[in-house]
């Protein structure tokens, strides 16, 4: 067989193993090989059926009990002469016997004898086993690895089944005289062809590399490996491994530990911004109680604000990238929202770009945070306008989808369910698949230096993610770009989340009683210390949880209300919450924070007593939150 040659030559063949090794025989159970492919005995009988004896060949054939007459095979045997007669010619006849006919042919032989001669085709297991060289001929053959040999010209003159499958054409012996490095990536053939030719004549096998091997959908990554055979040394032995399920989760796993490294970072930048915001706003507004418009200082104050105000935009960018900004789900409409936000978006493209809004009927709720779920839709549409400085059409579709399988676009995998899908579909440039890959990575642009911080996009997805959604990106260049927005259908009743709202507002913000402020940060602590003063509001300060619950159980004074901030070194906010607690179970809380609400909700136990105020607030913001928490709930408002 041409084949079977080939792979002789391919593992090595007599010229460097030995032609008695590529001969060799595994050998059987009796420890030789048999001389043909049945198994022969015979038992000798009395004409009236009497049991005489049996030899070797039938013992081994009928079992162990053949030798004393006994067993079944034998009483078929018996039977047989007493029911045939075989006085002047030969019987033949057969019985079924450990899985396999026995053929038996019984002769009368002199002074009263029968002789019944047996015979039955081998068993599978004991028929003539295959060589050693045929044995991994047909492993390598059908290994899960590509496997070939190539000439001192690089063309391939054996391979296995797996590499033609994988890529060729299909078959075996598909390749031959193919050229291999053709077969190798254009980046990785300089490589290749050192490796192939450093293939050290020892015979042993190179260290691996890793090469892009295929091309289009086929591409793949494979571990390689060279060796040159010592019975020809002019050629070599090549080996490919696909490894490129490892190396892709490799990737994913780094970029994962990137993406977490930079939102832990971000979100602890948030955290120390957002109390300095927190103190920039809070005395602004202080100023603002003293200098009224018309004031010469007034314009001054204001732009202080605004800046402040711009630069807790960009905090909240940074806590939406890392998943810790404050959100407020709630159940709503999405058909609702977009019909909204159109006259917004049509305000914000311009003229020489057409919006259009196309509604998918039968629509379930989504529970997202309508404002930051406008932040994104907002985002999206901005870049898509970028995208056509020409002008150009703008989609937005809406629509109820189920899924069966998994959807996977790059590190992102979708389980299967039931979304609520929105597109943004634009006819701008495109993105080339380099761009799309990075895309949604924090700080990375493709507009100028000076017009994109690059993190529009990663706080989008970042929003989305804690939405429990997804965020997939297809794009041509040419063409256009289409994002794609899945957030999970929400199947509970609507009125669940009512009490997600925000309460009624008073316009009336002062009050009376006793606030027990706990702040790390002493801008902070004494902004907040001063507004609630001037509310009407007797203040307790302590610079930390410890500092707290001393002044709680040492002086034991009436608090009415306690403030705290979250983080803070040593007794953190929670743990505060609980120990204060103890001793006054019905105290009305406020934690203050740059975090999300959520994740301090989880570690509080009795959360749903506590009220929640994120950072940077504003004065009027702390005094509505103090008020609120302090009063009792009319069931009836």
């Amino acid at each position: 067989m041409r084949g079977f040659s080939l792979w002789r030559a391919l593992i090595g063949g007599p010229s460097e193993r030995g032609s008695d090794a590529a001969d060799r025989r595994i050998p059987d159970g009796d420890g030789g090989p048999a001389e043909d492919a049945v198994d022969r005995g015979c038992v000798r009988l009395g004409a009236d059926g009497r049991f005489l004896d049996a030899d070797a060949g039938a013992v081994a054939l009928l079992g162990e009990s053949a030798s004393t007459g006994e067993g079944k095979p034998v009483a078929r045997l018996r039977l047989m002469v007493l029911k045939r007669d075989v006085s002047d010619s030969e019987v033949t006849d057969s019985f079924e016997h450990d899985g396999r006919s026995v053929s038996v042919t019984l002769t009368a032989v002199p002074e009263g004898v029968v002789r019944a001669d047996l015979c039955a085709a081998r068993k599978p297991a004991d028929a003539p086993q295959e060589t050693v060289l045929e044995l991994v001929v047909d492993a390598l053959e059908y290994a899960p690895i590509g496997a070939l040999r190539i000439s001192d010209e690089g063309r391939i003159v054996g391979h296995n089944r797996f590499l033609s499958d994988w890529l060729g054409p299909g078959g075996s012996n598909a390749m031959l005289g193919f050229e291999f490095l053709p077969l190798v990536a254009e980046h990785d053939r300089d490589r290749v062809r050192q490796v192939i030719a450093g293939a050290d004549a020892s015979g042993e096998t190179s260290r691996p590399i890793d090469v892009t091997v295929g091309g289009g959908d086929t591409e793949r990554v494979a571990s390689m490996f060279v060796r040159r055979p010592r019975g020809n040394p002019s050629q070599r032995v090549v080996y490919l491994i696909d490894v490129s399920e490892q190396r892709s989760l490799e990737v994913q796993f780094a970029q994962s530990q990137k993406m977490q490294a930079v939102g832990q970072l971000a979100g602890g930048v948030a955290h120390d911004f957002n109390n300095l915001l927190t103190a920039m706003t809070g005395y602004c507004d202080l100023l603002l109680q003293r200098h009224r418009a018309g004031d010469q200082s007034f314009a001054d104050v204001m732009q202080i604000k605004q800046n402040a105000n711009r630069a807790a935009n960009l905090v909240r960018q940074l806590l939406a990238f890392s998943r810790q900004q404050t959100l407020i789900p709630r159940v709503v409409d999405l058909t609702e929202i977009l019909s909204d936000l159109s006259h917004l978006l049509r305000r914000l493209i311009g003229e020489t770009v057409v919006l259009e809004l196309e509604h998918g009927r039968d629509l379930r709720p989504v529970r997202v945070d309508p404002g930051q779920l406008e932040q994104v839709i907002i985002n999206l549409v901005v870049n898509a306008r970028d995208a056509m400085p020409g002008g150009g059409r703008i989609s937005m579709r809406t629509g109820l989808t189920e899924t069966v399988r998994p959807l996977r676009q790059g590190d992102e995998v979708m389980p299967p369910g039931e979304y609520v899908l929105i597109e943004v579909i634009d006819t701008g440039t495109g993105m080339p698949p380099d761009v799309q890959k990075r895309i949604f990575e924090p700080f990375f642009t493709t507009k100028d230096l000076g017009q994109g911080t690059g993190l529009g996009l990663s706080t989008a997805f970042g929003i989305i993610k804690q939405f429990g959604g997804y965020m997939f990106v297809d794009s041509t260049q040419g063409v256009g770009t289409t994002f794609s927005i899945y957030l999970p259908a929400w199947t509970g009743a609507l009125e669940a989340t009512a009490a997600d709202g925000p309460r009624r507002l008073d316009t009336d913000l002062s009050g009376t009683g006793t606030v027990l402020l706990v702040e790390d940060e002493d801008p902070v602590r004494l902004f907040a210390a001063r507004a609630l003063r001037g509310k009407g509001y007797t203040v307790l300060e302590a610079r930390s949880g410890e500092a707290a619950l001393e002044l709680l159980r040492g002086e034991n004074p009436q608090v009415d209300l306690m403030v705290t901030d979250v983080m803070m070194p040593g007794i953190d906010g929670p743990t505060l919450i609980r120990e204060v607690r103890k001793d006054r179970p019905s105290l009305p809380v406020v934690c203050i924070s740059g975090y999300s609400e959520d994740a301090l909700r989880q570690r509080i136990a009795d959360a749903e007593s506590v009220a929640f105020l994120p950072k940077p607030f504003s004065l009027k913001q702390l005094a509505q939150a103090v008020k609120h928490a302090s009063l009792p709930i009319d069931p009836g408002s």
